[in-house]
């Protein structure tokens, strides 16, 4: 079964029914629309990452070891653990966004997403109640996982219709977009808290207040997306989507997955992971690796929203995918060898710019190449599979990959090789891609 099949009109035009309010979302205020969906995403990536820029202190005290990267090493294990719920929140809540609406599906990965940081923000160190509090962690990984695993799939599918074609890649880039925010308010948040407090304070209560911060999600989350209108809800009679979906789309879904690569790989490597190599590999204080986060943040945001309003333009979006992934893997090698042969703050924020802009301008018409393949009663749940298996195998998975690979070899080229292979699964996925626009 080729791509034509699974994203001609007639497939779309067979997609289950929608009630009436698939049409009501054309008249709400696209400002509204797109601060409820991106807002409510980048406060939920906030918990979900910011984890990751404390994952040498999480480590010390929740993971103790002797050895100097077996502490990094578990720490950024439980970091991927939470991947591993991605896909069955992927799958649940991705059905039941198709099922009973974007709306509802929002709703639930708010709540699920304040349980989670609950359990990491009051999790008691290894110290005081042993194992325990490292089980609390891991219990916090798990729910920000599963809940973050159909929070892209509803969101993303809802900015993609609530409107006109016209201004399709411009509402679906600031899902991309919000990611990059998340990972500026953490890494600000990091490296303010590394610079005004001393290091007991910050092992003993500093490290737990961007979670408890990042709890802000339950009432504005909550409140902005009860003002939402409904883009899609299923018939009664409708088939299960995750039925329709393995059924008649398993092609796409495996191309998409393959397609998601590159760009998880350099989001987890490059954004989150360059603070943790900035301290271990080039010896930089941990106060200035955070400056990585921020402008990798800034460069992501700004990129995603660029590359939407390039793909709302475009006639067809394959071509820039494919030249952003050839650009980005001539550059990967490259990059990594300058910042180790001369280590400096300021040529480590170039190049990690350099990577992040060029793999993400094609990430946004890459989004918009997926959802526009999947027809409407299939999509939400299509996208959230697509995304959370392919960030689960290749994204989750790249730090403790990484990190043992710096600790095996001692090779500090190591993240660019990893991000090399990804760019060659990524690029041969995308060469098999049929674009298909959809009405």
């Amino acid at each position: 079964m080729n791509d034509a099949t699974l994203a001609t009109p007639a497939s779309v035009a067979a997609a289950p029914a929608t009630t009436a309010a698939a049409s009501a979302p054309r008249k709400q205020s696209q400002f509204r629309l797109i601060a409820a969906c991106s807002l409510g995403n980048a406060l939920e990536m906030f918990d979900f990452t910011v984890y990751s820029f404390f994952s040498l202190l999480i480590g010390k005290l929740f993971f103790p070891s002797d050895s100097p990267y077996g502490s990094l090493l578990l720490a950024v294990a439980t970091f991927g653990i939470g991947f591993v719920m991605r896909p069955l929140g992927g799958v649940v809540i991705g059905s039941y966004a198709d099922r009973r609406g974007r709306k509802a599906a929002m709703t639930l990965t708010i709540g699920l997403m304040v349980a989670g940081t609950l359990c990491i923000a009051l999790a008691p160190p290894y110290a005081s109640a042993g194992i325990f509090g490292s089980l609390m962690i891991l219990a916090g990984r798990l729910l920000q996982g599963f809940s973050l695993g159909g929070e892209i799939g509803a969101s993303t599918a809802m900015l993609m219709e609530a409107g006109g074609v016209k201004g399709r890649g411009w509402r679906v880039s600031w899902q991309l977009g919000s990611q990059g925010i998340s990972a500026l308010l953490g890494a600000l948040t990091g490296a303010t808290l590394y610079a005004v407090l001393p290091t007991a304070s910050l092992e003993s209560w500093g490290w737990r207040l961007p979670f408890l911060v990042g709890l802000l999600i339950a009432p504005v989350g909550l409140y902005i997306r009860a003002h939402l209108d409904e883009t899609h809800q299923a018939d009664a009679h409708a088939p299960s989507p995750l039925g329709e979906l393995f059924r008649n789309h398993w092609a796409t879904v495996l191309k998409g997955i393959l397609a998601t690569t590159a760009g998880t790989a350099t989001m987890y490597l490059v954004v989150f992971f360059m603070p943790t190599y900035m301290i271990r590999v080039l010896h930089m204080p941990a106060s200035l690796s955070f400056l990585s986060g921020c402008v990798t943040g800034l460069t992501l945001t700004a990129v995603s929203l660029f590359a939407g309003r390039l793909a709302d333009r475009l006639t067809a979006r394959k071509p820039l995918v494919v030249a952003s992934l050839v650009l980005s893997m001539l550059a990967v090698y490259p990059a990594f060898w300058l910042i180790n042969a001369y280590p400096s703050v300021p040529l480590v924020l170039c190049v990690s710019a350099l990577l992040t802009a060029l793999v993400n301008l094609g990430t946004t018409p890459m989004f918009l190449m997926m959802l526009e393949m999947l027809p409407a009663g299939v999509r939400a749940s299509g996208l959230s599979v697509i995304y959370s298996v392919g960030v689960t195998v290749f994204g989750g998975s790249s730090q403790f990959i990484v990190t043992w690979m710096l600790a095996r070899t001692g090779n500090p080229m190591s993240p660019a090789f990893y991000m090399l292979v990804c760019g060659v699964i990524t690029l041969l996925a995308v060469l098999r891609i049929r674009e298909t626009r959809a009405h």
